[in-house]
């Protein structure tokens, strides 16, 4: 019996390198923010912080972007359309850090290429044609 719900995921077996390169792209990002939540809950709970408040604001503010981010990579697994524009901002937010990470007064360059090349690959794989073409919804698509 085969799967006829329109919620269900769209076909893996068709799926091109850039998708494929996209998904591994957003995942790694997504599983990186949710390292980074649990680093901060874990340092806010061992650690004295200078300010109880600034600390709680930045878990909770990382859990809420980690969250974000695992919609969209789920979103993305199951070709939903919506994902663009989510993964587009959550690129260029991350090349906003990036630069930060380049100019800022804690300057780390490290830290900067590491955001920003796949901020960028993900950006240019996001707006590619194939992306496009795989995000297109189900009664839009032409096959």
């Amino acid at each position: 019996m085969s799967e006829t719900t329109p919620n269900g995921p769209g076909p893996v077996a068709g799926r091109s390198p850039a998708f494929t390169t996209l998904l591994v792209v957003v995942g790694l990002e997504a599983l990186a923010l949710v390292v980074v939540t649990v680093a901060l809950l874990v340092e806010l709970l061992v650690a004295p912080a200078s300010s109880i408040a600034s600390a709680i604001a930045l878990v909770v503010l990382a859990a809420i972007a980690a969250t974000w981010l695992v919609a969209m990579f789920l979103g993305l697994r199951n070709h939903r359309s919506w994902v663009r524009s989510g993964i587009i901002v959550w690129q260029v937010l991350q090349g906003a850090l990036a630069i930060g990470a380049f100019q800022g007064v804690f300057r780390v360059a490290w830290v900067g290429w590491v955001l920003l090349i796949p901020a960028l690959v993900g950006l240019t794989l996001v707006l590619s044609r194939p992306i496009t073409a795989a995000l297109v919804p189900r009664g839009q698509r032409d096959d």
